[in-house]
């Protein structure tokens, strides 16, 4: 039927909310992750728990945001 064409604007927009989508993973995964850590450690009493929440949700973001911009459709 009727083909969408392709605006050079397009490529822009596709760009600026991928630089805007990077940094939320990153800070939501440290957010989310190292809060669960941190509500760990006060309930636990062992504090290791908070550092490692922080890098288990920047290792999840990494992974997300290598998921959904960094591969290369085939």
């Amino acid at each position: 039927m009727s083909e969408q064409k392709r605006r050079p604007e397009d490529g822009q927009r596709e760009f600026a909310d991928a630089a805007w989508s990077a940094p939320s993973y990153l800070l939501s995964g440290m957010a989310i992750w190292g809060g669960l850590g941190w509500l760990l450690s006060k309930w636990t009493g062992l504090i290791w728990f908070f550092p490692i929440g922080l890098i288990i949700g920047v290792v999840l973001a990494i992974y997300l945001i290598y998921v959904k911009y960094g591969r290369h459709p085939l």
